[in-house]
Parts: C-alpha cells; sequence; structure tokens
C-alpha cells in the first residue's frame, strides 16, 4: 500500500469529513528531508497543537488557531513525519464516541453507520480506510484502543506516568514498535485470559468470545502457559479510583455544559483526601495485580460488543451514557489506572469485521507487550 501526499490527495477524493475523518486538512507541507520518520504522513489529533493549524478540542465553540506545537508532535516533525491535518475527537476526548460538537461525526469504516469509537475515533478511521499508514492518538482510559478495536486496527498505548498516554493508531505492530522507536522483544510469559467483564455487568457477544478462544490456541501453540482468571477483589475500587482521578482534572474547567458539565462536577465532589488515596491506589495497583492473578499479562476482548450506532450514547442521560460506554468497554481503563501499557490487536475471523482483542502488561515493559502482541497479529 502507497502512503504519499499524492496518493493520499486522489485517496481522498470523493470522501465527506464523516468519512475521513479529517476537521482539518493542510497538503502543501513538506516533510524534512533526513530524519528517522522520512516519508511519514501522519494526522494529529485534534486535542493537541500544531502551529498554524486551528484545534477545536471536539467542538466548534472551543476552536483556536495554535501558535505552536506541542512537545511530542513537534519531535515527530523533527524526526522527519508530515503532519497533514487534524483528526476528528470528542469534546475535550471525554467519551468512547467521536462525536464533536458542531462537526462532522465520523462513521466507522467497518460497520456502516455506526461509531468509529473514541476518542481517537478520526485517527481510527484515516488508517482503518486506508488513507494514513498511522495517525497520532491519546488514552485516558481507552481511546487509542476502543476505536482501534471498532474499526480493525493495532492501538498501542504505551506505559506512563499519569491516566492519559500519547500514542498511535496504526496498520500493525511493527509499525507501532517503530514509530515508538522500540525494539519488540517476545519474552517468556504466563498469560492471563480475562472474558468475565472488569468494571461492568454486561454481556459478550460469543463472537467476542470465539476470537479469544482462537487467539489462546494460537498463544498455547507459540510455546505460551495461558491460565483463565477473574476479575480481583479490589476491581470496584478501581473503577471508582479511574472515575475520580479522570474527573478530578476537569473541576476547573471554567465552560462547559451537558456531559462535560456533568463530568465537571462530578470531579467537583472528589476532596483532596478522595484525590490522595485514588493516586495510591494507582501506585499500588501493578503489585496487586501480579500478586494476586500471578501472570505477566493478560488477554481479554477490547469491546464487549461490536459497535453501536452513531448517536447511541449521547442519547441517553448522562449517568447512563457513561455506564453505556464502561459497558461497551469494560476493560480497558485498568491499564490507564495501573499505568500499564496494553494495545488492542484485530483478530480475523471469517465472514465479517475483525474484532479487536486486548493484551494488557502486569510485568512486562513496552518492548515485551509489542513482542507478544506481534505474536497474534504478523
Amino acid at each position: 500500500m502507497e502512503f504519499s501526499l499524492e496518493q493520499l490527495r486522489a485517496d481522498l477524493r470523493g470522501l465527506s469529513p464523516q468519512h475521513h475523518g479529517f476537521t482539518h486538512l493542510d497538503l502543501d507541507g513538506r516533510p524534512r528531508s533526513t530524519g528517522r520518520l522520512s516519508g511519514w504522513i501522519l494526522s494529529a489529533k485534534d486535542l493537541n497543537d500544531v502551529e498554524g493549524m486551528p484545534t477545536t478540542l471536539g467542538s466548534v465553540h472551543r476552536q483556536y488557531v495554535a501558535d505552536e506545537t506541542d512537545p511530542f508532535l513537534a519531535q515527530l516533525e523533527e524526526e522527519g513525519a508530515l503532519l497533514v491535518g487534524k483528526s476528528a475527537a470528542p469534546e475535550l476526548g471525554l467519551t468512547v464516541d467521536t462525536e464533536p460538537i458542531g462537526l462532522p461525526h465520523p462513521v466507522n469504516p467497518l460497520h456502516p453507520g455506526a461509531t468509529p469509537g473514541g476518542s481517537s475515533g478520526g485517527a481510527a478511521v484515516q488508517v482503518a480506510r486506508g488513507l494514513l499508514r498511522a495517525a497520532h492518538a491519546t488514552d485516558g482510559g481507552g481511546s487509542i484502543r476502543v476505536p482501534a478495536a471498532a474499526c480493525g486496527v493495532v492501538g498501542f498505548k504505551p506505559a506512563g506516568i499519569d491516566l492519559a498516554a500519547t500514542g498511535f493508531i496504526t496498520h500493525s505492530v511493527a509499525d507501532a514498535a517503530l514509530l515508538h522507536n522500540i525494539v519488540p522483544a517476545v519474552p517468556r510469559a504466563r498469560i492471563g485470559i480475562l472474558i468475565e467483564p472488569l468494571f461492568a455487568q454486561t454481556g459478550v457477544d460469543p463472537v467476542m468470545l470465539r476470537a479469544v478462544e482462537e487467539a489462546v490456541s494460537t498463544l498455547e501453540g507459540a510455546g505460551f502457559e495461558t491460565v483463565a482468571i477473574s476479575p480481583y477483589p479490589q476491581a470496584a475500587h478501581t473503577f471508582q479510583t479511574f472515575q475520580d482521578l479522570f474527573t478530578y482534572r476537569l473541576r476547573s474547567l471554567p465552560d462547559a455544559e451537558d456531559y462535560v458539565a456533568w463530568l465537571r462536577d462530578k470531579g467537583r465532589r472528589v476532596s483532596a483526601a478522595e484525590y490522595t488515596q485514588a493516586r495510591a491506589h494507582s501506585r499500588a495497583l501493578p503489585e496487586l495485580l501480579a500478586q494476586h492473578w500471578q501472570v505477566d499479562a493478560i488477554l481479554s476482548p477490547m469491546l464487549a460488543f461490536d459497535p453501536p450506532p452513531l448517536g447511541s450514547f449521547r442519547g441517553n442521560a448522562h449517568q447512563e451514557n457513561f455506564d453505556a460506554q464502561t459497558r461497551w468497554s469494560p476493560w480497558g481503563s485498568l491499564f490507564n489506572v495501573a499505568h500499564l501499557p496494553a494495545i488492542s490487536v484485530p483478530w480475523a475471523l471469517p465472514g465479517r469485521a475483525p474484532v479487536g482483542l486486548q493484551l494488557g502488561a502486569i510485568t512486562l515493559d513496552d518492548a515485551a507487550l509489542l513482542g507478544l502482541a506481534g505474536v497474534l497479529h504478523r
């Protein structure tokens, strides 16, 4: 597959913003002639700044033109990558769908009429349609992995020191490793198989369970030990920790309405003591998981069922909206709270779109998790 400015211009002909996922396009730039990423054409998520480009933060009412480029994106440009525009995201990146206020809502390329997931939904659409080899993305609760799973591509969230991490949606595990400048290393690992929802009570579509079962056979055939595991006793506390950390950072928003205001107000009800306790649980979580499960990584579905139609979440009252998002992706935010790496890889099934499988590290580092993911997605 060719990825060039000329090919991108051709591929974009006849596509609406709902189908290409861009909120802004600038195809007149020229990449640096040298650098590790010379020749790479990427988009930037529309929550992040690129000098001279508009940033909407997922709402037409928040739009401004950036005076400078965010450091992570500036480093990509320094290494030779060309940023050709901004990819759609929901307002402030706060939902697992991508329905920005006053802007087009991208549609899933694999599931007509359905959400592409979020909050990096525009990025996933661009990669899934073959417009880009990779797209910049961020993940504060599944926002890279959910849309990657929904659109049948790869989404890697690296380890970090905060709830959110910056990464990419890509066509392959190898491309994710290259962009992060990581050399994957296939580990010796014991893998826990978790199919029971972790943070919500919901049914899991049999097609997701079938994909996990097939992936287990592949892993065992490659010599890995697998063991069935169940949710750990402190899971409810971890999910409350996620909510406290996720909303506390919104408490100082000066202007917000509807769902964003509801989340902000939840954050304002989190006391300083509760926030301190949440951070302490987050720091202790990796050791707690390792001791309880006695595994190096876990394999689960990324989503409990196929992507729902556009508007499915927003049509609910705020609490039900939040709960419905959690039911769709009841495993992902664990690795944000624990600051551990996680990846969604597509699993092909005959006669239908692929489904996303999540591999999350418990004791593994980024390189080892990418090496393990490469066993499932070559």
